[in-house]
């Protein structure tokens, strides 16, 4: 009988894996860990991305959910309009309570629609979510009244401003002398109607007593206070210490609607959205035109925060045009989406030149823009 058969195949036993086949699976099981473990570590960055995007000539949400015109006008003849005018937001995924994860940043950060920001450039350590919120509401509601003032004195009404005292810094030079709501009519003898004119001749004080003149309780006083320096710079600007807004007795009744956004830099799209409602024929040509930026009073128009996110919302909601604070375009450059136009305005002229040629066909190359 016949034991064994050297012809008959061996089965070998079960190979070892090579080095280099252990090595790849312990590093890539250490990669997987520490990807576990920074999904859960805090990151100290927050994300900007394209936000909503609101159609100034159009409606919103109100409070109770149902449409309402963003923007009202009472007591002047108002027009038809076509197309939109549209302002831009940002939204902000991420806070201190709850911070994106590396995964979400890392994904980010190849996405050339949003942008990865230390947290501290969103929420500074010495402000709450609250205190944001409430700040941002207070800025937003002190552009609508900035650009309204701006659009009416853009059509020839009188305005009449005032400076209005919000809030008083503790520990500060108005700490004291100063209330809420007291509204600074001169210092030193030199009327005041703006920010601008109040700071010029309080820092050029150099830290001398300044006189104001207020009305307070409906009656006017004299008061004095003591300018003071942030910290040891020469350099530094005399302070005294108040957040101020501007107040004005409009002719026309201009009410603006728009919930749950904050901030300032929705001001020169309002301003041309109500010069729009006010006067005949469309100041777009019936196009979608988008933009954002600061407005003052007196037509200025200032940067704003998140601007290349900006860009992405008004390409994603059809615009062609966008009308860019000149102050923002070093940002621009070389990040201009394809099929948008980007002016760059310094003031409310700048931005009623640009829609004219939109709206006329007129030469679009010969206008200041950001494209380059």
């Amino acid at each position: 009988m016949t034991l064994f058969d050297d012809s008959a195949p061996v089965s070998p036993g079960p190979r070892r894996p090579s080095r280099a086949v252990v090595a790849g699976i312990w590093t890539l099981s250490a990669a997987l860990v520490v990807l576990l473990i920074l999904t859960f570590l805090p990151t100290g960055y927050v994300i900007q991305r394209p936000g909503p995007v609101y159609n100034t000539l159009g409606s919103a949400p109100g409070p109770d959910g149902e449409e309402v015109p963003l923007i009202t006008v009472q007591g002047a003849e108002t027009y038809p309009t076509e197309g939109a005018l549209d302002l831009l937001t940002v939204q902000v995924v991420g806070s201190r309570e709850r911070t994106p994860s590396w995964f979400e940043l890392a994904t980010a950060w190849f996405d050339r629609t949003r942008a990865v920001l230390p947290i501290e450039a969103v929420f500074p350590t010495d402000q709450t979510v609250e205190q944001r919120q409430s700040e941002n509401a207070a800025l937003m509601v002190d552009s609508q009244q900035e650009a309204t003032a701006a659009a009416l004195s853009e059509l020839g009404y009188d305005v009449s401003p005032q400076l209005r005292v919000y809030s008083v810094a503790e520990d500060s030079a108005a700490d004291g002398v100063l209330r809420e709501d007291d509204v600074i009519l001169a210092a030193d003898g030199e009327q005041v109607t703006d920010v601008a004119a109040l700071r010029g001749i309080v820092d050029a004080s150099e830290g001398a007593p300044v006189d104001l003149t207020i009305l307070r309780d409906g009656g006017t006083r004299s008061l004095a206070l003591v300018p003071q320096q942030e910290g040891e710079d020469p350099d530094a600007p005399w302070l005294i210490g108040v957040t101020l807004m501007s107040d004005y007795d409009f002719p026309v009744d201009v009410e603006i609607q728009l919930d749950n956004v904050g901030g300032p830099s929705a001001g020169m799209m309002f301003a041309l959205g109500i010069i729009d409602v006010l006067t005949p024929g469309e100041l777009n040509g019936g196009e979608r035109v988008a933009g954002s930026g600061t407005i003052t009073a007196q037509g200025i128009v200032g940067p704003i925060g998140g601007v290349r996110q900006k860009l992405w919302g008004a390409v994603g909601d059809g615009a062609s045009y966008f009308l860019a604070a000149e102050a923002n375009c070093p940002e621009i450059v070389g990040h201009v989406p394809d099929g948008l136009h980007v002016f760059a305005v310094e003031d409310l002229d700048d931005a009623m030149r640009a829609l004219d040629a939109v709206a006329t066909g007129g030469d679009l190359d010969a206008l200041p823009t950001c494209d380059t």
